[in-house]
């Protein structure tokens, strides 16, 4: 791998953070598709080259991958990095530098994308096996993957009806190309807004908010800063479900292992400034007014899991599932 420092005149030097950052040169490409790296120079080096120019404070990369759907894929979005943990193809080199870059300071970083999925999944199975919920609000779903919220609430329920609501483009051309059809359907609306995602015509044409749902918000309130008042917006969409609907929260921390989730949170602010680590408390509060199902809020390896967890002390990712209590209409 070619690694250089580069000097620019002093005029053309970028700034971050008020004082000059130096930009790192590499050579990079795009990895194969079935190979995932274990370091972050495997993920520069590995494959044909391309220029990747990386600063300090923020990373962009330049002529190592393509632009599939109008996309820029020189800035590394939080939907891409996940799915590099998780295997999958839809990622470029911007996407694993960032990614790396996190992992290099939280090795676990790719064991709680994992887990977290697979909270996902078995939530979903119990609300649809036990609770008998067959309507689903998935805010931020991220790209496609192996076992997808409708695709395991219809195995069990086939008229089960899911709304997946994100606001990467990536995610949205790739969703509708997978996801979208008969019960499903995706939208682009934003968590921030979430009056505008209860009110979109395909939510109000698929959601019959007379009758119990649940909304998940998987991994993406922790990527909503203070400034937007999260626990209002939870809030909105908690007021907006009849008794007896749902809501599933997985979201990080800083209680469990505060000095490896600080370093990674300084690594994602710099692709998503509202990045924010909450203790255990704040993240309780969205769940304020709902019962909490057993085990109640854990880290999520211990959500009811299939098998004995055998590394979930490293999973610093908290998960639960509420029920706002009150009989059914």
């Amino acid at each position: 791998m070619l690694l250089m420092q580069l000097q620019r005149p002093r005029s053309q030097q970028c700034v971050v953070n008020g004082a000059p950052a130096v930009p790192r040169i590499v050579m990079a490409a795009r990895l194969p598709q079935s190979r995932q790296t274990a370091t972050l120079a495997d993920a520069l080096k590995v494959g044909s080259p391309g220029l990747a120019l990386a600063w300090d404070g923020g990373i962009v990369v330049t002529n190592g991958t393509t632009r599939p759907f109008g996309i820029d894929t020189s800035v590394p979005t939080t939907a891409r990095m996940y799915d590099y943990w998780l295997g999958g193809t839809d990622n470029f080199t911007a996407d694993r530098v960032a990614a790396m870059a996190v992992s290099e300071v939280a090795p676990e970083a790719r064991l709680i994308a994992v887990e977290n999925r697979k909270f996902l999944r078995r939530a979903v199975r119990y609300l649809t096996a036990e609770a008998g919920v067959t309507q689903f609000l998935d805010i931020g779903t991220g790209l496609p993957t192996q076992g997808n919220v409708h695709q395991v609430a219809q195995a069990i329920s086939p008229d089960a009806r899911v709304v997946y609501v994100d606001n990467d483009p990536m995610v949205l051309a790739h969703s509708r190309a997978l996801k979208t059809g008969g019960n499903t359907v995706v939208i682009e609306a934003d968590l921030r807004e979430p009056q505008a995602i209860l009110d979109h015509a395909d939510t109000r044409r698929l959601i019959d908010f007379s009758r119990p749902l649940a909304v998940l918000l998987v991994a993406v309130l922790h990527f909503i800063s203070d400034d937007y008042d999260p626990p209002a917006i939870v809030a909105t969409l908690r007021h907006a479900v009849p008794p007896g609907s749902y809501l599933v929260i997985s979201h990080v921390t800083g209680d469990i292992r505060p000095e490896t989730a600080t370093r990674a949170a300084v690594h994602y602010k710099r692709v998503t400034p509202g990045a924010t680590l909450r203790n255990r408390d704040e993240i309780l509060r969205f769940f304020t007014g709902l019962d909490l199902i057993d085990p109640g809020l854990v880290q999520v390896p211990y959500w009811r899991p299939d098998d004995e967890p055998s590394e979930a002390g490293k999973v610093w990712i908290l998960g639960g599932v509420g029920r706002k209590p009150g009989p059914q209409q």
